[in-house]
């Protein structure tokens, strides 16, 4: 099948290529330093700060997302993604020279800032060049590298640190990003941006990063580090709720909100944005706990533990590639969204199986299933998103269900990882008494290679209360997908568009469409 341009050429797959290589770049980032944190704790010290590494990360991406995709719509897309691609080279050229944990936080930020331009940049120009009824199988080679993403993260991370230093998990993006900038800048060719005088929307902007950050710390912390009564919680909840009420009453009265709210006007728009928030918690939560449990309990090192999620990240990849073949053949979505929450919650509930006698190669059949109604639901949303919005609206609206996913799976990881902390301390309390149980968990002590030299009923213990603490995050998982199933039923099937998104020419005056 042939894709063309705007201007009636072939569109370039290497092209494509440099678009997707961006993309994996921001996804693989936040997966490669995982299997390093031991390793970078013990060099850097601030085990109490250690999440943040990770956390810092995401929420700068998911709050420039949305400006990111702004910026694309006002002042030409290609611009403004090769700027993210090297704002995204700078974060990673000094968390790899940190020289403390302080230090690798706020360069970590400075990454995650511009990664949040790479996802939603790379999504922009395949909006403008492919028509959303011919841009199912682009959409199924961006589905092909998030698993790849997802699986290649913790080995390639695993294998720099085991081999050369945790830090050429960062420098290993250097030389990526330098082919990907090499590719964008020549082979990429968008019609003139028109130069318009807008203003950014820097009070909608602070509000969303202050909302997203109050949220996230809200979910992570309450009922586990402070009770749900607290000041430090009800602090947060008025902080988030105020914030989020300030963002949505600048937005509608702003010239150049960074989300419009007409966006909002199509119901289908809303529902898709729903579920990818959805669909980003239940992932991102189950892809980083599965781990723990094939290492602590079935003894699997970060490398084999990488290799037990193959079946999950299979699913994922075959689901992505099948639905958007089959919406590109026929047009026809609704079923798919549907489908993909169904299978979540069997998938989800499949996994509550697991317990600590399971086969390894039993626990990791388990997760096909959820992987592929995660999939299903991740590649049905992109599409309906990108054919719900008005072509001067694509980079909000791609930058939209990015930013939504990228919060539902900071939510969800901290939600559902304070669940599990807190059911995986009752556990250990449980068996071994506080006192232990605090040693190993707050103690920072509890590690999968500290298992074989601990007492018999000790590490028996911690297998227990590991399993415990994965039973909380499918449950969170299994409500989750069922609101989503539940959601899915409302979408109304509308035709994709079969033409051309935008005119030849310059991009529209968004500044004038805004205001009229």
């Amino acid at each position: 099948m042939t894709h063309h341009g705007p201007d009636g050429r072939r569109l370039p797959y290497l092209a494509v290529f440099g678009l997707l290589l961006g993309m994996f770049l921001a996804m693989l980032d936040g997966l490669i330093v995982g299997t390093a944190l031991p390793t970078i704790v013990g060099d850097l010290g601030g085990l109490d700060r250690l999440p943040w590494v990770v956390t810092a990360y995401m929420l700068a991406g998911a709050a420039t997302t949305p400006i990111w995709g702004k910026l694309g719509d006002l002042y030409g897309r290609k611009a403004t993604f090769i700027t993210a691609i090297a704002l995204f080279q700078v974060g990673s050229l000094l968390s790899g020279v940190s020289q403390d944990m302080s230090q690798l936080i706020a360069f970590r930020a400075v990454q995650g800032l511009g990664a949040g331009g790479l996802m939603v940049g790379a999504l922009a120009i395949i909006g403008v060049l492919v028509p959303p009824r011919h841009s199912g199988r682009l959409q199924s080679m961006i589905g092909v590298i998030m698993p790849i993403a997802y699986i290649g993260g913790p080995l390639v991370g695993g294998l720099l640190t085991d081999h050369l230093s945790w830090r050429w998990t960062f420098y290993v993006n250097l030389p990526l990003g330098a082919v990907a900038l090499l590719i964008i800048a020549t082979r990429i060719h968008l019609p003139p941006a028109e130069r318009v005088r807008a203003r950014i929307d820097y009070g909608g902007a602070a509000l969303l990063t202050t909302a997203i950050v109050a949220l996230t710390l809200l979910a992570g912390w309450g009922g586990s580090t402070y009770s749900w009564a607290s000041p430090q919680i009800l602090t947060l909840t008025a902080v988030g709720v105020f914030s989020l009420a300030g963002f949505v009453a600048v937005e509608r009265r702003t010239i150049e909100p960074i989300i419009p709210p007409r966006l909002f006007h199509d119901r289908d728009f809303t529902l898709a944005q729903i579920l990818s928030f959805l669909v980003g918690a239940v992932m991102l939560s189950v892809t980083n706990y599965l781990p723990q449990y094939m290492q602590f309990v079935q003894g699997a090192s970060p490398a084999a533990s990488g290799m037990l999620l193959l079946p999950l990240m299979f699913g994922m990849l075959g689901a992505q590639l099948l639905t958007g073949r089959l919406i590109s053949g026929n047009g026809r979505y609704r079923v798919y969204p549907i489908l993909g929450g169904a299978l979540m919650i069997a998938g989800a509930l499949a996994l509550l199986l697991l317990d600590v006698d399971t086969a390894p190669v039993t626990a990791s059949a388990l997760g096909l299933v959820i992987g592929a109604g995660m999939g299903l639901v991740m590649q049905s949303t992109t599409l309906i998103t990108m054919n719900s919005a008005d072509p001067r609206d694509m980079g909000a609206a791609s930058g939209t269900v990015t930013l939504l996913r990228t919060i539902g799976g900071s939510l969800g990881i901290a939600l559902l990882g304070g669940l599990y902390a807190v059911r995986m301390r009752d556990g250990l309390s449980a068996h071994l008494g506080p006192a232990a149980a605090d040693q190993l968990t707050v103690g920072g002590d509890l590690t999968p290679g500290l298992l074989p030299g601990l007492p018999a009923q000790a590490g028996e213990a911690v297998r227990e209360a590991v399993t415990g603490g994965l039973h909380g995050v499918l449950i969170g998982a299994a409500v989750l997908a069922v609101i989503a199933f539940a959601v899915s039923w409302l979408i109304r099937e509308v035709p994709l568009r079969d033409g051309p998104p935008v005119q030849a020419g310059p991009e529209p005056d968004t500044h004038a469409a805004a205001t009229g």
